[in-house]
């Protein structure tokens, strides 16, 4: 066993060797093509709030898609319809405001009318159905993204996507 113990440790002490000189002897371009594709590639799709039925409050359903290698995370997000926009998870008929909720890599989170959702709450105004809210989605890696979330009547089921 010993002269195989001894072949093994400078084969792994080689292969630090040389994954260490890897990253730092590579071009530029290489460590930056190997980073960028197992980043997290976010992008928001069907996106809708249904319109609120009171003055204070109001819900918002989406899906954040990663393309991605890496996970990433959802931890706030702001809105300048609303005093705050907090994050839930519902986890079978209970519902609780969370610090952020994971986007897989390589996955999609999915923000849904009985599932997990955005809560605005402490509304500045009502919005009507055909009109737009803006915000702003903040993340744990990735840059904040902003979304144009159109307004739909309370009763809007979308077909696809959630």
């Amino acid at each position: 066993m010993k002269p195989v113990a001894g072949p093994v440790l400078i084969t792994a002490a080689a292969l630090v060797a040389l994954t260490g000189c890897g990253a730092t002897g590579s071009s530029s371009s290489d460590s930056a093509d190997s980073a960028d594709s197992s980043a997290a590639k976010l992008s928001v799709k069907a996106a809708y709030m249904p319109q609120p039925v009171t003055d204070s409050m109001a819900a918002g359903f989406l899906v954040i898609e990663n393309d991605g290698g890496t996970a990433d995370e959802l931890t706030s997000v702001t809105s300048d319809l609303a005093q705050d926009v907090t994050v839930h998870e519902t986890t079978g008929q209970s519902m609780q405001e969370v610090k952020g909720l994971e986007i897989p890599a390589d996955g999609e989170l999915v923000l849904e009318s009985g599932g997990n959702h955005l809560m605005f709450e402490n509304l500045k105004r009502k919005p009507k159905e055909g009109e737009t809210v803006s915000l702003r989605l903040n993340f744990t890696k990735s840059e904040a993204i902003t979304v144009e979330m159109p307004v739909k009547s309370a009763t809007y089921q979308p077909t696809s996507g959630h």
